[in-house]
């Protein structure tokens, strides 16, 4: 059972909501410094593609094809990315302070606004200073580079129930430079505000005219123990709302549910994006996904995801009009301690538009993939 706090903290911006389910789960290795722990991890895959040639139709670096930031991952094996986490969790102090610092090894590093540049394989992920301010329940604070406070899945692979990403990942940001406070009212209810240098630029980027910012709020609702079996489900919306220099304005909207349900096993989720880009005659993007787990043992997971996105104006894969689904079924078998362990298959169909870009001119793309990564 989590931590009371644990899912309203995550729709805040204290840590991810994906990783909400697993944040408990962490092994971190004890410093010289008492209040200070190291923790990460090693994430390796295999991919095949079994189409002709065309690549898979996921949007990050960690499944990406040929032409793909983060080099070829299709039909071999793959080291993706070594994290080493150092981390001064906040205390129940009315003063306290703390910091995180993530660091990525590897190519998947190169996507991240952290990335030392173009083909790098180092990154800062999050580094940011902590603090809590005694005001009512306490406001934290972060100052410095953040993950973003939208979205369903986050950048840790393990922390998702899929190993490739949503079509929906790939409309938000993967960071940003700036302030993030949270305060949570309640058990039931807590928001987040925010202001960054950028949308989605790398550290410390400022656009020329400095008066530009980009702002950041969202608000979580937290189903009470009164609601029976709905215990501990989740709402969460957000909106991120700015740009870079090559984008002037960019508008992020997000929605997101995690469902109990009746049968223990079985947990739901749903998630909606939205992101237009203002400065671009209006183009924009729509990705809707359902997310459906089943723990069929103490050790043996199924987890699936239906997805469905379109576009105007050429956001999704540079194409106008596209219009794709997708279906991504996983087992996750723990057989190893503190091991990640899942094969996966997932099925990409161009439903309208052109085939042009996504699939080389085919309407269908099908992969397989196994994940194994160590935390420790």
């Amino acid at each position: 059972m989590m931590n009371k706090w644990t899912v309203a903290l995550a729709a805040t911006g204290v840590i991810g909501f994906a990783s909400a389910v697993l944040a408990e789960e962490s092994h971190p290795v004890n410093t010289l410094l008492p209040a200070t722990t190291l923790s990460g991890y090693v994430d390796t895959s295999a991919i095949w593609n079994l189409g002709n040639g065309a690549k898979q139709a996921t949007r990050f670096v960690n499944t990406g094809g040929a032409d793909s930031i983060g080099g070829n991952r299709q039909d071999g094996f793959n080291l993706n990315v070594v994290k080493l986490q150092l981390e001064k969790p906040l205390d129940e102090g009315t003063w306290s302070a703390g910091y995180k610092a993530e660091l990525w090894a590897g190519p998947d590093a190169v996507g991240l606004p952290g990335s030392a540049g173009i083909g790098s394989n180092l990154a800062i992920k999050q580094a940011y200073v902590a603090l809590r301010a005694p005001v009512g329940n306490g406001i934290d604070i972060k100052i410095g580079q953040f993950d973003p406070i939208i979205g369903y899945e986050v950048a840790d692979s393990y922390a998702n129930p899929n190993f490739s990403r949503s079509f929906g990942f790939a409309y938000e940001p993967l960071g940003h430079t700036g302030v993030l406070a949270s305060y949570q009212f309640s058990e039931v209810f807590g928001i987040a505000a925010g202001v960054a240098n950028t949308y989605n630029g790398r550290i410390n980027e400022k656009v020329a005219t400095e008066s530009r910012k980009t702002f950041m709020s969202g608000i979580t609702i937290k189903a009470p123990e009164s609601l029976g079996f709905l215990a501990g489900s989740s709402l969460y919306a957000g909106v991120i709302d700015g740009g870079n220099e090559v984008v002037k304005d960019t508008i992020n909207l997000y929605a997101g549910a995690s469902i109990a349900t009746p049968i223990k096993a079985l947990s739901l989720g749903l998630a909606y994006d939205y992101v237009a880009n203002l400065t671009a005659n209006g183009s924009y993007a729509n990705a809707y996904a359902v997310y459906a787990s089943y723990q069929l043992t103490e050790k043996l997971k199924t987890n699936l995801r239906g997805e469905y996105a379109n576009n105007s104006g050429g956001l999704l894969y540079g194409a106008n009009d596209e219009k794709i689904t997708g279906l991504t079924a996983t087992i996750d078998y723990a057989l190893w301690a503190n091991v990640v362990t899942r094969a996966e298959f997932r099925w990409d169909h161009i439903a309208g538009g052109s085939v042009a870009g996504p699939f080389n001119g085919q309407k269908n793309d099908l992969s397989a993939a196994v994940n194994v990564i160590y935390k420790f």
